[in-house]
C-alpha cells in the first residue's frame, strides 16, 4: 500500500488539507497512539507549539497519505537550544494501526529528519514496541529521563 505515499510539511494553521484538519490529527494521534497516547489537551498544545515561530518554538507536522487518506503523522518541535539539549524533539509518531509493518512509521521518521537542522531527540516507553524501529533508524539511548513533579500536579 505505500507505493502511493506522500507527505505534506505543515507549518501553519492555514496549511491543513481538507483530509486532515487540525481536529482530525488531534484525534488521530490521540487514538492511534494507545497505549501510549497523549490526552487531548497535551496535544493541542504540542500543536501549538509546533505550528509557531518564535525563539525557542516552531517546528512541524508531517502527514503521510495515500489517496486522501491520513495514514500517519508525526510532531516535531524545535527546542531552540543545542549540544547537550537537542535542536528538535520528535514528540509524536502515529500510523494507522491498520497499516503498521509495511514501512510507513520509518518512511515518515526518515522524510521529517531530512527536514531538520540539527540533532532530534525522543521519549519512548522502553516496552514500546516502536523502540525497535527508532533504534533501527539510528536513534540511540543516551539518558535516563528523571522527572520531579510538584504534589496534585500530573506528570
Amino acid at each position: 500500500m505505500t507505493s502511493s505515499l506522500q507527505f505534506q510539511k505543515i507549518t501553519s494553521e492555514n496549511e491543513f488539507p481538507s483530509w486532515a484538519s487540525r481536529d482530525r490529527l488531534v484525534h488521530f494521534f490521540h487514538e492511534v497512539m494507545q497505549p501510549y497516547h497523549d490526552q487531548i489537551p497535551d496535544i493541542e498544545k504540542a500543536l501549538d507549539y509546533a505550528l509557531v515561530s518564535g525563539r525557542g518554538q516552531g517546528g512541524f507536522l508531517m502527514l503521510a497519505q495515500e489517496k486522501d487518506n491520513l495514514v500517519g503523522a508525526l510532531c516535531m518541535l524545535q527546542t531552540g537550544m543545542g549540544g547537550y539539549i537537542p535542536e528538535n524533539v520528535l514528540l509524536f509518531v502515529a500510523v494507522n494501526p491498520d497499516l503498521r509493518g509495511q514501512g510507513i512509521g520509518g518512511k515518515l521518521i526518515e522524510h521529517s529528519l531530512r527536514e531538520c537542522k540539527g540533532a532530534v531527540k525522543l521519549h519512548v516507553e522502553y516496552d514500546n514496541p516502536a523502540k525497535r524501529l527508532y533504534e533501527r533508524l539510528g536513534f540511540q539511548s543516551k539518558y535516563a529521563e528523571m522527572r520531579w513533579v510538584p504534589e496534585g500536579d500530573q506528570a
